[in-house]
């Protein structure tokens, strides 16, 4: 009898250690990265509202994923977003800004999104990045020569069409939420060797992220598109794989490609619209508080950026020429939209209307 009260203490000490350790474990990723563990344990506590509790001592923390560096200008966009919601949810909202690419190329982070692995909460995507994933309104922010200013491009970000933009993923089940835009500036291209005119990208091997607008627009350059991934663009650039890229300045120059390809051509062919989004099933789990503070914050990363950003490409221009890069302006657009009128043509259609729209709002 003895021995079988024995057994039977040791058996539930064990049962209760192993409970402990569990409980523990849970704790513990509730203060990690992503808030599919932030909500789960506290949903019960959320009541009829469906969403997340969350207070200054047990903060829900959101993964922020970004590949450019801290000190661009989609960087600072972050920087400001992340302010702005600690600072409007009392600390109870923490967001855990992952810069450089920490995890992963913008393609990946997406995709991890989508598939809901919880790695990111929240990412920084280049507008253009949801048209292979059947995101059809987006694709007209990537068309070339659309933008003719920032201005047209802000009035566009801040007006009741671009909500409807930012809504298509989410309202088509796609896995994603759009919560704002914002911009990094024109787009230009810089290579390898120097180029003056559309004439000299004949033959080049341009790097592209196999966007099929950016595919049409490399081709009509008369280059070759090369897929390459973010994060090996630069030694692609040292080693001649390819002969060229194109990003906004302030990126250029902040991933140190200078040092591998010193000329710069001002062509501007897109505006660096930007999209910060959040994973569906993140936003599903919060309060309507949260993501009203999570809108809110993204109003103000946005108006900053637009106030912002053109500042900062121009110190970063000055700074590049004074480094030696060799600049070119690009006086005549002309031959430049000839070569895309092709690649504007075909993805526009069946939304002329509101393609039309966007042109209107210069």
């Amino acid at each position: 009898m003895k021995k079988k009260l024995l057994a039977l203490f040791l058996t539930s000490s064990v049962l209760l250690s192993l409970v402990g350790c569990a409980s523990s474990s849970g704790s513990a990723n509730t203060s990690g990265s992503g808030a599919a563990s932030a909500s789960a344990g506290s949903t019960a506590d959320a009541g009829s509202a469906g969403g997340s509790s969350s207070n200054a001592e047990n903060p829900l923390v959101l993964t922020y994923a970004e590949v450019n560096p801290e000190d661009s200008i989609v960087g600072q966009v972050a920087a400001d977003f992340k302010t702005k919601v600690e600072e409007l949810s009392g600390g109870s909202i923490i967001i855990d800004v992952q810069y450089s690419g920490v995890l992963g190329n913008e393609s990946d982070v997406l995709d991890g999104m989508l598939a809901g692995s919880g790695a990111a909460d929240i990412s920084r995507i280049s507008a253009f990045s949801l048209n292979s994933y059947g995101v059809e309104k987006s694709v007209l922010l990537s068309l070339p020569y659309t933008f003719e200013s920032r201005d047209h491009y802000w009035n566009f970000a801040m007006s009741d069409l671009a909500d409807e933009f930012l809504n298509e993923p989410y309202e088509n089940g796609i896995g994603v939420k759009g919560l704002f835009y914002g911009e990094e500036g024109f787009r230009h291209f810089f290579t390898v060797s120097p180029v003056s005119s559309i004439e000299d990208f004949a033959g080049m091997k341009l790097r592209v992220s196999n966007d099929p607008v950016m595919n049409g627009l490399v081709n009509g350059l008369g280059a070759s598109p090369t897929v390459v991934a973010f994060g090996e663009l630069y030694s692609s650039l040292q080693s001649g794989m390819v002969d060229g890229a194109e990003q906004p300045i302030a990126n250029y120059k902040s991933n140190s490609f200078p040092e591998v390809a010193n000329n710069l051509i001002l062509d501007g062919h897109t505006l660096g619209a930007i999209e910060i989004v959040v994973a569906s099933s993140v936003w599903d789990s919060l309060t309507e508080e949260q993501q009203n503070i999570l809108l809110e914050a993204g109003r103000y990363a946005q108006e900053n950026n637009r106030k912002n950003s053109q500042a900062k490409e121009d110190e970063v221009l000055a700074q590049l020429i004074e480094e030696g890069c060799t600049v070119v302006e690009v006086n005549d657009l002309t031959p430049w939209k000839d070569a895309v009128a092709t690649v504007i043509e075909e993805n526009t259609k069946g939304q002329e209307d509101l393609y039309a729209q966007i042109l209107a709002m210069k």
